[in-house]
């Protein structure tokens, strides 16, 4: 019938006859009669290219309509089996180089990523994808999309949504790495102001850090005067002996704002290079330091201090495991460690009794090592934390004194006065959580300004962080603004450190919102894991009593978390824990606690 068709249309074509149903009919069917007239016209309505059927008959089409009309069909063709291909491809879930696919659908994928990541809107997708997501009731619900674009291996299950579009995104350029190493060269060289620095190398400096760590910001040491008297020298990382103001990495820094700690590992403010090497204060190694040193009277007031540019070189690189023990035992031979533990509980005395709370518990975070299997890790607070914890706390009590005392701008930290329970409403609480959790609440949040204010919950009347500049762009700032005051030079007057302050303060937050959103994700990731199981848990407080939305602590986790909770639950009651519902591709963890 189509060799037919097609001797007839040539010689139509060829005449240009326009030849009546009948004679037509003669032309492509072996036998005359109504029948084959009838199935011709049939043939003659439908979607065929070779002729068209008018009021006087039968006329051929023109050889370019007829190649146009063939194109458009094999293009239709194309466009339904690449549709039927997508169907296929959504409808099996299953995972797929995005490489083998044709340029349409990898657009499509992107596009679905962009939703799913809410970059975009459904109305803005090209209409023939809306039209397939629709048809199979997707678009609507990110979590949805998330979950099919992980089914296709094109989609990070532990993806953050809000760190797209950061500088955490990005890593460090070609170019920062490349001025990383310039400062490597830098580092082994003599630089202007070295000759200056306090030669401490042969203190017994021990630096004390969780095994992992590998930014070694700050060490300890403790100095015996020839008058019988005890110095505590704190020192800090100099990463400003490298990097000067406003140069590539240090723009970069500001940036970020500080380095980002993520349950698989740190994203630095610095290059790695930098950040583990030559800025931090390595063990056996000349190191250059900010090192601050204070003697305490016998209440644990600061009776004088220092701040001083040094040298040092760390004896030890010290766990916290060790540390602790050295504590304990105390051996004549290493007697610094428990000396220095005995000093710094001493000022931390003296914080308790003008006001500082003290609120130290064991705290559960989840942690994803090489194996990507998620693990609940619990920092206990060992004497050694404390310690450590406690120096920090006063080299930022004394750098704050020193700004105070010389009128200088700084980036203090303060929080405002809180009206706390009274002592017989805490006294009808547990000690421990339960207790801490009714303080909390009543606490404001901790501010930043220019002017020295008192410090609430820390107990002190002015403060600084001034202790971690390889990771806290504001640390950083603190020792500049020292420097410019020793060496005579102009510090930041007030308005142009505000101006600072609010250049990286955005980067901060969002580094913070950043850290909450992993936590909290690898958190639903490892209840996954184990939604089968049960927790003993404490009842804290309301979150949301209308919703029955409460706060509890699952002390084998050594975590608060939150729980739909009985209705009459009270503060310190014992309940029982189990999942109700998770999904870490929807962000989703409900917690059930019954009595």
């Amino acid at each position: 019938m189509r060799r037919e068709w097609g001797e007839t249309w040539v010689l139509l074509h060829e005449s240009g006859e326009t030849l009546e149903l009948s004679e037509f009919a003669g032309l492509v069917c072996p036998e005359d009669g109504a029948a084959q007239r009838a199935a011709c016209w049939l043939a003659l309505q439908s979607d065929q290219d070779l002729f068209r059927l008018k009021q006087e008959g039968v006329v051929a089409r023109s050889l370019s309509d007829v190649r146009m009309r063939r194109r458009e069909r094999q293009h239709q063709r194309l466009i339904e089996r690449r549709e039927e291909r997508w169907r296929q491809l959504l409808k099996l879930a299953q995972p797929v180089e995005l490489a083998t696919l044709d340029p349409t659908h990898q657009n499509w994928i992107a596009a679905i990523k962009e939703l799913a990541s809410g970059k975009r809107s459904l109305d803005s997708l090209d209409p023939d994808l809306q039209g397939s997501l629709r048809r199979l009731r997707l678009g609507e619900d990110r979590g949805d999309l998330r979950h099919l674009l992980a089914a296709l291996g094109q989609w990070d299950r532990h993806q953050l949504m809000s760190m797209d579009g950061t500088s955490w995104c990005q890593g460090f350029s070609q170019t920062l790495q490349e001025e990383a190493q310039h400062l490597l060269v830098r580092h082994a060289q003599q630089l202007p102001g070295d000759a200056e620095r306090l030669d401490l190398t042969h203190q017994r400096c021990v630096t004390i850090d969780d095994d992992d760590t590998r930014d070694i910001d700050d060490g300890l040491a403790l100095e015996r005067r020839s008058d019988g008297r005890l110095r505590i020298w704190i020192h800090v990382a100099d990463p400003g002996r490298l990097v000067a103001p406003d140069s590539p990495l240090d723009l970069e820094a500001r940036r970020r704002g500080s380095s980002l700690y993520l349950a698989r590992g740190i994203l630095p403010m610095f290059p790695e290079i930098l950040s583990t090497g030559p800025f931090s204060l390595l063990a056996g190694q000349r190191n250059a330091a900010w090192s601050t040193w204070v003697e305490l009277d016998d209440s644990g007031e600061i009776e004088a201090y220092g701040i001083e540019r040094s040298w040092v070189t760390p004896r030890y690189r010290l766990s916290y495991e060790d540390a602790d023990e050295l504590i304990d035992f105390a051996p004549p031979e290493e007697a610094d460690l428990a000396e220095l533990n005995d000093l710094l509980e001493r000022r931390r005395l003296w914080r308790v009794r003008h006001g500082a709370l003290l609120m130290d518990l064991p705290e559960g975070r989840i942690r994803c090592r090489n194996d990507e299997q998620p693990s609940v890790e619990i920092t206990e607070p060992s004497p050694s934390r404390l310690m450590v914890a406690e120096a920090m706390i006063l080299a930022g009590a004394v750098a704050a004194r020193f700004g105070v005392e010389h009128d200088l701008a700084l980036p203090f930290r303060s929080q405002l006065p809180a009206d706390l329970p009274s002592p017989a409403q805490l006294d009808e609480l547990p000690d421990g959580a339960v207790r801490f959790a009714a303080i909390k609440r009543c606490l404001s949040r901790g501010l930043m300004g220019t002017a020295a204010a008192p410090h609430f919950s820390l107990g002190l009347s002015a403060y600084a962080q001034a202790t971690s500049p390889i990771r806290r762009y504001g640390d950083l700032v603190v020792q500049r603004q020292i420097q410019a005051q020793l060496s005579g030079e102009v510090p930041l007057n007030p308005d142009a450190l505000q101006e600072l302050l609010n250049s990286f303060d955005g980067a901060v937050r969002e580094g913070i919102a950043i850290s909450r959103e992993d936590q909290r994700h690898w958190q639903q990731v490892w209840f996954e894991a184990h939604n089968s199981e049960q927790w003993h848990a404490d009842f804290l407080r309301w979150l949301r009593p209308q919703d029955r939305l409460g706060l509890v602590r699952i002390e084998e986790l050594a975590m608060d978390l939150a729980a739909d909770c009985p209705a009459n639950a009270e503060p310190g009651e014992p309940l029982l824990l189990r999942v109700q519902q998770v999904d870490s591709l929807l962000d989703q963890l409900k917690l059930v606690a019954s009595s």
